[in-house]
């Protein structure tokens, strides 16, 4: 017996994905809807940062978000060089460069009026701006925190806080 499911409107992305595998298996995405699907996390990650930075100077979630993932490529870029060269040709410049950056994300996020330890990841095979993991230990079992963008917020294995994750693909 062959099953229609009526024409409806559904905005939600994982509604969507559960009617069409009642349907008959998950249909393959547009363009549009991977678009849609990405700046929905983007909108959710700048969201969450904005809740955790009051005072950001950026108040659009995506705009925030943007800016941050070209300071991320600015740092992870100092990690590179430190690996793979060339060398620098001070022994302070990478420190000097990392300082700069962290600048930067201060004026934009207000990290250290938040109270939030914020720091560079000279590793270049992870995310380069980071949040302290004992900050995100202890805001995932503060009760104020219950639920919250800190929980929320993406995390490397070592649970450390990521500022600036690649959100173009889906986990």
């Amino acid at each position: 017996m062959n099953k229609r499911i009526p024409d409806v409107i559904v905005t939600d992305s994982k509604v969507m994905d559960a009617i069409n595998l009642i349907a008959g298996g998950a249909s393959k995405l547009t363009r549009e809807q991977k678009h849609a699907r990405m700046m929905e996390r983007i909108e959710t990650h700048g969201r969450n940062l904005l809740a955790i930075f009051p005072q950001a100077k950026e108040p659009d979630p995506v705009k925030l978000c943007k800016k941050l993932r070209r300071l991320e490529a600015q740092a992870a870029a100092i990690g590179l060089r430190m690996c793979n060269g060339p060398e620098f040709e001070r022994e302070e410049e990478p420190d000097e460069l990392c300082e700069a950056i962290l600048a930067k994300v201060d004026a934009l996020l207000g990290f250290t009026a938040a109270g939030v330890p914020v720091f560079v990841n000279r590793d270049p095979r992870g995310y380069a701006l980071k949040i302290e993991d004992e900050w995100m230990s202890e805001a995932k079992g503060r009760d104020e925190f219950y639920d919250t963008p800190a929980r929320r917020l993406h995390r490397d294995w070592g649970g450390y806080g990521i500022l600036a994750p690649d959100l173009t693909e889906e986990d």
